[in-house]
């Protein structure tokens, strides 16, 4: 019998930019993807944000040709867990073997510097627990500290979404930073794919990253292939 883990999916509640006039929010495939992968081994699942309730979604990423949007975002249960999400302070990280934050651009504000990521972060990665992000979700592995006092991500294989994605999506003056800045300014080996927007991942031990929205089913993946293959 395979061991039943329960994973943490992790959404923003940010939804404004400083001058555009659309909203931002989860990127929905980013959440999707991860979990249809999930899904195949019935893997038991949350889905939190900051503040707990509905998790704002960017309207931009509601692709009605994606099967896997349209599957889960009709699916009764996983649309209650995402209008009904818990607060991250509600949330005991003693239930969770996997924690994933999923990205959209609203994410940037409400994730690196909360104190309740962080420790969440640390606790279920220290008991040896996997902690997985995608896109701009990787913000929220930027100011994780462990108990011994180094950074998460110091010296650590890392990607996220590139400055050249950024300016190409013309987001690049609303953010609050840029995302592989910030990943190098912490320490962190950063690195991408050759071509922006295609699906990238880096894995370093327990820490599973992906550059951008393509990647998080290979995110899901891989996090499912180091916790029950190893």
């Amino acid at each position: 019998m395979d061991p039943i883990y329960r994973a943490l999916i992790v959404c923003t509640n940010h939804t404004d930019y400083p001058t555009k006039p659309f909203k931002t929010g989860l990127w929905l495939s980013e959440a999707t993807h991860f979990y249809d992968e999930l899904a195949d081994r019935n893997l038991p699942y949350d889905i939190a944000s900051p503040k707990g309730g509905a998790v704002p979604i960017d309207e931009r990423s509601m692709d009605r040709r994606d099967t896997v949007n349209e599957k889960w975002y009709n699916n009764p249960t996983f649309r209650a867990k995402l209008d009904n999400s818990l607060p991250l302070a509600d949330v005991n990280p003693e239930n969770y073997q996997i924690i994933y934050f999923t990205g959209g651009h609203g994410t940037m504000w409400d994730f690196p510097d909360n104190e309740i990521v962080k420790r969440l972060t640390r606790q279920i990665y220290e008991k040896g627990g996997m902690v997985s992000a995608v896109c701009h979700g990787v913000s929220a592995l930027l100011n994780v500290t462990l108990s011994d006092g180094t950074l998460l991500i110091d010296n650590r294989q890392v990607t996220g979404f590139s400055n050249m994605e950024e300016k190409l999506v013309r987001l690049d003056e609303e953010v609050p930073f840029l995302l592989e800045d910030a990943l190098k300014q912490q320490k962190a080996l950063y690195s991408k794919s050759l071509i922006p927007f295609l699906p990238y991942i880096e894995v370093d031990e327990r820490l599973v990253t992906g550059q951008n929205p393509l990647s998080a089913r290979k995110v899901g993946r891989k996090v499912l292939e180091e916790m029950y293959e190893k």
